[in-house]
């Protein structure tokens, strides 16, 4: 078994000693002597150098930003091995300064979309910078940010977003048991958390997990995960939940993502009503990952005058992925319902976009790694998916609710080519079997760090 590089250096710093002690016996009378064993003394003091800063740099280790550091989940694409859940969430962080807790880490995506049939609609754009920092206080307490800008430019006249998409302080009570507080993201599904384009194949991310579940979803709130020795990986957790006060029934927002229109971000959230999470998920062979998640939260929020003061919603979700040999196996299906919503419906009457009683989808996905040289590996993948952010309407007159749409159904074939396990570039087709003139060729490149 190879031995740790601190090792090494200790016996090589013990032998130089041995051997510079030993010199010092006949140095006196032997002027070449003297000069050997100066130089093996400076040698020495180097030696203890790098021993000390190594040292220091393991007093230090990175702060996870995503998942905490026990958790081990599947390997990422174009990774030869699994990966910490610190790598898996928000790419490895650069090692800390030395004598220091503070690291540095980051992902950025950026993409180019060109309809088939509307060439004038073509799209270039900087989609996601993320800078995150991380500070841990001792081998216990950490903490760790994330600072989002969307679209290169945020101003009033611009589409960009400035947002903290994580702003939490983590503590370790075991090594099988921790807990978190503030803004972070919820174990739901298989993107929220580990949600960096060389995480994911495609140059988007798939639609259940950005129009069901809201990807990137995050709450302020408290949580507390742990794992057990047969590989099981628990989560739960008490946080804010939505606003419907938020719903714009004018607007198409809604149909695009029924909670992705009413999600509060930790921006002076109401917070009468609040939510809680519980996610349980298997680990325990290696490659493989089984999991499912629950979130029930009130998102009427208790508000004067409205119509659905009392509402809450209902997200549930079950994903498995397997990566056995070249191959990259992923699945998920996500189910959603508002209830209580029907009175708020009524006075909806006659808008596009009321709130619907039910909502849901699922996808499937393959990749294969059909060439590796290296750290450089290309994976081909297909992607089939099917989902309906409005199934049903409830507190609508026949005639006044608008006509239930048939499932999305959307084909995606591509490949990422990985120039190394955290900088991908991408390329695929999307056909959408509903409605052909939304075809498009998107490309797309992603690094973390």
């Amino acid at each position: 078994m190879k031995k740790p590089t601190s090792t090494l250096l200790a016996g090589s710093a013990v032998a130089l000693a041995a051997f510079a002690c030993n010199g010092m016996a006949h140095a006196q009378s032997d002027p070449e002597l003297q000069q050997q064993v100066r130089e093996l003394r400076e040698q020495l003091l180097q030696v203890r150098k790098e021993l000390d800063a190594m040292k220091a740099q393991q007093a230090a280790a990175p702060v996870p930003s995503g998942p905490s550091a026990w958790q081990t989940p599947a390997a990422a694409p174009g990774a030869s091995a699994p990966l910490t859940a610190s790598a898996a969430s928000a790419a490895t962080p650069a090692p800390a300064s030395a004598g220091t807790g503070l690291n540095f880490f980051g992902y950025a995506e950026l993409s180019y979309m060109r309809p088939r049939n509307e060439i004038a609609a073509t799209t270039a754009t900087a989609g996601r910078g993320v800078l995150g920092f991380g500070y841990r206080f001792n081998e216990t307490t950490r903490m760790a940010a994330e600072l989002e800008v969307e679209n290169a430019v945020a101003s009033a006249s611009d589409q960009g977003e400035v947002a903290f998409e994580q702003l939490y302080a983590e503590h370790d009570f075991s090594p099988s048991l921790s807990a978190k507080a503030g803004l972070f993201l919820l174990p739901v599904g298989l993107l929220n958390e580990s949600h960096e384009p060389t995480r994911y194949f495609g140059v988007f991310r798939n639609q259940v997990e950005t129009a069901i579940v809201p990807t990137t979803w995050r709450e302020l709130g408290v949580g507390v995960q742990g794992t057990t020795a047969a590989g099981l990986r628990w989560n739960a957790g008490l946080t804010t939940s939505f606003d419907l006060a938020k719903w714009d029934p004018t607007s198409s927002e809604g149909h695009e993502s029924p909670l992705g229109s009413i999600h509060q971000e930790g921006q002076l959230a109401h917070a009468s009503s609040l939510g809680g999470y519980g996610a349980l998920n298997y680990n325990g062979i290696p490659g493989l990952n089984v999991g499912g998640s629950v979130f029930h939260g009130g998102v009427g929020q208790h508000q004067p005058g409205s119509a659905a003061s009392d509402a809450s919603v209902t997200l549930a979700e079950a994903h498995a992925r397997w990566q056995p040999g070249r191959w990259d196996l992923s699945a998920l299906i996500a189910q959603g319902q508002f209830r209580g919503v029907a009175d708020l419906n009524t006075s909806f009457a006659g808008q596009p976009t009321p709130v619907p009683d039910r909502f849901g989808g699922w996808y499937t996905q393959a990749a294969y790694r059909l060439w590796q040289q290296g750290e450089q590996s290309l994976w081909p993948f297909a992607r089939y998916e099917r989902l309906n952010t409005a199934r049903s309407y409830s507190g609508l007159p026949e005639g006044l609710a608008p006509a239930t749409q048939p499932d999305t159904r959307t084909v995606t074939v591509g490949a990422s080519y990985y120039l190394h396990p955290q900088v991908v570039l991408k390329a695929d087709y999307q056909r959408f079997l509903n409605d052909s003139n939304l075809d498009r060729v998107n490309l797309g490149l992603g690094f973390d760090f």
